[in-house]
């Protein structure tokens, strides 16, 4: 496979990334994975290893570049500043760096030109969801795992774009989820299907926040999670062709 570590142009600065396609020339479809609230780390880099294996263009953006944040530490204080960070994103501004991902995409001439993909864990799990409904021309399939703050009382609240969305979206909740209120799965399927929405949305009996990640000790439950990238490569096979 091919890695790459370009840094993308936004209107807020030099965003880094990290890019991963097979061997060969393509085109091949795009895959953006919007990180979880720890940040960037080699088990990312790892799920986009995974991705590309599947035959796609996987893209990783550092999310946190406007502060430069890195977890380094696990302890209170580093919790702390993670969720410190977490708060410096919003909606706008990651629809914002998502225009400037999609720009960079049509550049490259090992990306293919039809429909993209993108999949989002935790915190970005609403991301993935405002990307499919801010962009509905380009996102052909979209896959939330565990996401929060997909369902807020806020005007921008990504679950309220379920009428401009085109493609086909993928939703996975853990059974016990402390940061996903017991109204969220309710009232997005709601939304969802008082707009015909394309979706699948799962609660996975037996999970917690985190399940698909293997060093996520004492969350990770392995059947799970490699059911749930069955599912979502079934999806990008289907959509993003």
């Amino acid at each position: 496979m091919i890695e790459e570590t370009p840094s993308i142009e936004t209107p807020d600065g030099q965003m880094e990334t990290f890019t991963v396609m097979p061997d060969g020339d393509g085109p091949f479809p795009a895959v953006i994975l919007y990180m979880d609230a720890p940040g960037i780390r080699d088990e990312l880099r790892e799920f986009c290893r995974r991705i590309a294996a599947e035959g796609y263009y996987a893209l990783l953006p550092d999310m946190y570049y406007r502060i430069g944040f890195r977890m380094t530490r696990f302890d209170e204080q580093g919790m702390k500043e993670m969720f410190d960070a977490m708060r410096s994103l919003n909606n706008e501004l990651v629809m914002r760096d998502t225009g400037a991902m999609l720009s960079f995409l049509a550049s490259r001439a090992s990306v293919a030109s039809g429909p993209k993909g993108c999949i989002g864990y935790c915190m970005s799990g609403q991301y993935v969801v405002s990307a499919a409904g801010t962009y509905p021309d380009d996102f052909g399939a979209a896959a939330s795992l565990y996401g929060v703050g997909i369902v807020t009382k806020k005007s921008d609240s990504p679950h309220l774009l379920a009428d401009k969305r085109k493609g086909e979206l993928y939703l996975g909740f853990a059974e016990t989820d402390e940061y996903v209120g017991d109204d969220v799965v309710p009232k997005l399927k709601a939304e969802l299907d008082q707009h015909s929405v394309d979706y699948r949305l799962d609660v996975w009996p037996g999970t917690e926040h985190g399940f698909c990640f293997p060093e996520r000790v004492g969350a990770y439950h392995e059947e799970s999670a490699e059911q749930v990238w069955g599912i979502v490569f079934d999806l990008f096979k289907r959509k993003l062709g």
